[in-house]
């Protein structure tokens, strides 16, 4: 799927939880719920920075475009050395590595251990790279015609003002880790990666999410739904039928989270 999509599914899926959780009694504060929308939808970008052309690639300048030539050769030397039998040799990364959920897993656990070990910084940091990810897929159309200063002011403003908004007490820096203030903030990271996957399964190339368990022969397969089921990224199916659909089921879940909150 195109960045958009991506970044609406992944905004849906915290809401989604955050509807959950209330319904088992571990409701979110309402800072968490907000905040880990936006994180979620701007970590349902950050697969795609093997592609050297993607939303993520480009939305922090000459040091992104830098990081995502280096993720790309990264991933593609993990995939050329651990590679099945019946998998290609290839040259370029995308779609391999980083769009596993090994790597989400790792991603979500490092921001989780940053913002522990270093405190507000690191919470600042994580949260000013996914408000920047998060205007880039929500308001993508502003955001093309903006410019990255802007975009960044705003990403920063907004990560300036919900890390003050989750410190205060009760506002949920402890919200289901009680003795590790702002753990859970690595778990909207994972959950932004894996809906990442789950989106491109539904397309044409499919996803090795599963790697490297070996499936038909292969470490890095690429699972998905049966073909005549799949899309082309950015097919209208994904414009008309989705992304509405993204929209009515995230707002239900937001408003049944909000109505669920004591």
């Amino acid at each position: 799927m195109m960045g958009p999509a991506h970044s609406l599914s992944g905004a849906m899926a915290w809401l989604g939880v955050g509807a959950a959780a209330a319904a088992a009694d571990h409701a979110m504060p309402w800072p968490v719920l907000v905040a880990g929308t936006l994180i979620c939808a701007g970590a349902a970008l950050a697969p795609d920075l093997d592609h050297k052309s993607a939303t993520i690639s480009r939305a922090f300048g000459p040091f992104s475009r830098i990081l995502a030539g280096v993720i790309d050769k990264l991933s593609s030397a993990v995939y050329n050395s651990t590679r099945g039998p019946r998998d290609r040799r290839r040259t370029g990364g995308h779609r391999t590595l980083t769009h596993t959920w090994i790597w989400a897993v790792l991603l979500g656990a490092g921001f989780s251990g940053a913002a522990i070990l270093f405190g507000r910084w690191a919470v600042l940091f994580t949260l000013f790279v996914h408000m920047v990810l998060a205007v880039e897929g929500l308001l993508w159309r502003m955001a093309r015609v903006s410019s990255d200063v802007l975009v960044w002011l705003l990403g920063g403003a907004t990560a300036w003002i919900v890390a003050g908004v989750l410190n205060e007490p009760g506002n949920g820096s402890n919200w289901l880790f009680t003795d590790e203030p702002y753990a859970w903030l690595g778990l909207p990271i994972v959950l932004g990666a894996i809906v990442h996957t789950l989106g491109d399964s539904i397309t044409i190339s499919g996803c090795p999410m599963l790697w490297p368990l070996k499936i038909s022969g292969r470490r890095w397969y690429p699972l998905g739904t049966p073909s005549f089921m799949r899309f082309r990224a950015g097919a209208w199916v994904e414009n008309k039928v989705l992304m509405p659909a993204f929209l009515v089921i995230g707002a239900a879940s937001g408003v049944a989270a909000g109505l669920l909150m004591p």
